[in-house]
C-alpha cells in the first residue's frame, strides 16, 4: 500500500472506522459522523475521478450516496475495510446513474491480456502522486482508460485492496490488480517517472 506505516495506519483506521461504524448501526449519530468523516474524502476522490474533476457534481453524487448509506446502515454487515467497500459500490452506482442521466458514454475499456512487467523496487504510485496536487492527480486518473481509472482509484484513493476492489467493480482480484498496475505505470511516465 505504501511505504513504511502506511499498512498499520489503515489497519488502524480500518479499526476504528469499524467500530464507529457498529456504534452508528445501535443509533449513535455521533459515531456515524466519524465513519463519514473516515470514508468521504475518499469517496468524494474516487467520484471526481468517475465524473470528472467537477467537485460540486462528486460532492452531490456522495450526498445522493449518503442518504443511501445511512438508510440501510443497518443491513450493512462486515468490518471497517468492507464498509469503505460497501460506501465505494453505492457511490458507484450512483455515479453511473448519473453519468446515464447526462447521456455520457464512458469510454470503453480494453484490458490488454499480455503478461505484466516485474514491478521495480520503488512504489509506482507514490512515485506517480507524489509531485501533484490531489486536483491535478485526479485529473490525471480520469484521463486513463476507465478499468485502469477505477482500479486506482478504488486501490489508492479509497484505499481498499483488490479483493474488495473487485467486488465493487464485478471483476476478478487479479483483472483489478492488473488494471490498477498499468493505470499506475502509465501516470508515472505521464509525470516523467522511471515507472
Amino acid at each position: 500500500m505504501g511505504r513504511g506505516g502506511e499498512p498499520r495506519r489503515a489497519q488502524v483506521r480500518d479499526e476504528e472506522l469499524g467500530a464507529a461504524v457498529a456504534r452508528a448501526q445501535e443509533g449513535d449519530e455521533a459515531a456515524f459522523a466519524v465513519a463519514y468523516r473516515l470514508v468521504q474524502p475518499g469517496l468524494v476522490g474516487y467520484l471526481r475521478g468517475l465524473v470528472g474533476y467537477d467537485g460540486e457534481t462528486a460532492e452531490d453524487i456522495a450526498a445522493e450516496a449518503w442518504l443511501e448509506i445511512a438508510r440501510d446502515l443497518g443491513r450493512f454487515r462486515g468490518d471497517g475495510a468492507g464498509f469503505r467497500g460497501w460506501t465505494a459500490t453505492i457511490a458507484r452506482h450512483r455515479a453511473l446513474d448519473h453519468l446515464r442521466r447526462q447521456k455520457v458514454r464512458p469510454r470503453p475499456s480494453a484490458l490488454e491480456q499480455d503478461m505484466l512487467d516485474l514491478p521495480g523496487p520503488h512504489s509506482t504510485s507514490d512515485q506517480a502522486l507524489e509531485s501533484i496536487s490531489t486536483g491535478e492527480a485526479i485529473a490525471l486518473i480520469a484521463g486513463l482508460p476507465r478499468d485502469q481509472a477505477e482500479a486506482v482509484l478504488l486501490r489508492v484513493v479509497v484505499g481498499l485492496d483488490a479483493a474488495a476492489a473487485a467486488r465493487v467493480l464485478g471483476k476478478r482480484p487479479g483483472a483489478v490488480r492488473t488494471a490498477a498496475y498499468r493505470g499506475l505505470r502509465r501516470l508515472a511516465r505521464q509525470l516523467g517517472g522511471a515507472g
